[in-house]
């Protein structure tokens, strides 16, 4: 790494609601959208009910919401490749990473505080 280098990542979203119920997680996931659309080097956290908009097969929520998956599926074209994912709601709620529909990096609590110290800008949906 050259030394002019920063080591920081611009902008960490945590996503902590459920893809149905509420706006917060697609909100959440336009916001990273658009930072990256402008350049910015976005990294992902899933924590709590967050956790399960990765869960695969979703389908329109009971108010005919639009499931989040097509969007999860745009990540990758906008580089936002750094998605981590709360293990303690992981195994909560009796999942493990790969049966997710995205690759993500399982971090321990003591590894959060890491992640969010490595970020200028930490939003919360």
């Amino acid at each position: 790494m050259h030394e002019h280098e920063d080591p920081l990542r611009d902008l960490l979203v945590i996503l902590r609601h459920a893809p149905h119920g509420s706006s917060w997680l697609k909100e959440g996931l336009d916001a990273a959208l658009v930072a990256a659309a402008f350049g910015q080097r976005v990294s992902l956290l899933f924590m709590g009910e967050g956790v399960t908009a990765l869960m695969p097969g979703q389908g329109p929520g009971a108010l005919e919401q639009k499931g989040t998956a097509a969007t999860l599926e745009m990540l990758e074209m906008y580089d936002i490749e750094t998605l981590l994912v709360d293990a303690q709601a992981l195994s909560a709620l009796g999942l493990s990473a790969d049966e997710l529909m995205l690759d993500v990096d399982p971090v321990s609590a003591e590894a959060l505080a890491e992640a969010l110290a490595a970020h200028r800008l930490v939003l919360t949906f």
